[in-house]
């Protein structure tokens, strides 16, 4: 029985957790993102925090506690408070444990891992994404990192999406090269949760040199985050229009996606001067989130 009527900001007024990535574990559903902090310099300076619910109350939200800090990843000693955690995501492995998938802004311009054996409980460094050789995902000249969406299959393969797509944000960049042609997609060795098996490659997402009327102007940015319905994989992501949360739609993983529609704009339509989405404008910062599995 519902005790709380649920409404929005779910969270309280001081929480801060930007990015949701929302994962259902027996009954409860699990918040992960970003963590901003009050009066901050810049956008994800605090650790990583969790909040959980029961499926059948959303208006029942329960502070798990810090379940990541900064100084715990294999860079510590020279990773600074003014490198950003980035949205992270999280996945059960097949044995079992739980896998936070996170990158650092301006830091190691490749994708860590951190593992733990409940959902929300304390997560240690397990290690970086790489190639079969050893090598980072990352330290190959590809485009970069950002935002890492961890997706496992029905038949247990497993997916990594990431990239950034803006190629006149310099500071985001840190001196990486923007993706052109959508998210990145590697499939990684389920067995390890780390090795690249295939990839990168390109999902469709259409990017900035893709042709013209592409995706009616809703152009992959970042958040890469997946999702299927049925036999339907949905990617949402954000869109270079800057306010907006997308999704398209395909019948497989890897590719053959096609745009399917705005899930939420927070841009300023309807004030003065701002008639129509094509000149929307948000001035808090890109859209980031998914929907619950």
């Amino acid at each position: 029985m519902k005790t709380k009527q649920a409404f929005n900001p779910y969270l309280p007024s001081w929480e801060y957790v930007p990015d949701g990535e929302p994962h259902i574990v027996d009954g409860r559903v699990y918040v992960y993102g970003s963590h901003d902090l009050f009066n901050g310099l810049n956008f994800c300076l605090g650790d990583y925090v969790c909040w959980s619910a029961p499926v059948d109350d959303l208006g029942n939200w329960r502070y798990e506690g810090c379940i990541y800090k900064r100084e715990q990843d294999a860079a510590a000693p020279w990773i600074r408070l003014t490198h950003e955690l980035a949205a992270p995501d999280m996945v059960q492995g097949p044995d079992g444990k739980f896998y936070l998938y996170y990158f650092f802004l301006g830091g190691t311009k490749t994708i860590s891992v951190a593992r733990c054996d409940s959902p929300a409980g304390k997560y240690e460094f397990y290690g970086y994404v790489k190639y079969k050789d050893g090598t980072p995902v990352g330290k190959k000249g590809e485009p970069i990192q950002f935002d890492p969406g961890i997706f496992m299959d029905d038949d247990g393969r497993l997916y990594l999406y990431t990239g950034f797509a803006l190629a006149g944000n310099p500071i985001l960049l840190g001196g990486s090269k923007p993706t052109e042609h959508g998210p990145m997609c590697f499939e990684l060795d389920p067995s390890d949760m780390l090795t690249v098996q295939a990839g990168p490659v390109y999902i469709g997402v259409a990017g900035e040199k893709e042709p013209a009327g592409a995706y009616e102007g809703h152009t992959f940015l970042e958040a890469s985050s997946m999702r299927k319905f049925g036999d339907t994989y949905y990617f949402i992501y954000s869109s270079m229009r800057s306010h907006e949360l997308c999704y398209a739609v395909s019948d497989r993983p890897t590719g053959g996606f096609q745009f399917g529609g705005t899930l939420v704009s927070v841009g300023d339509i309807g004030l003065p001067g701002i008639t129509d989405v094509k000149h929307a404008r948000n001035c808090t910062g890109n859209t980031h989130g998914s929907v619950i599995e």
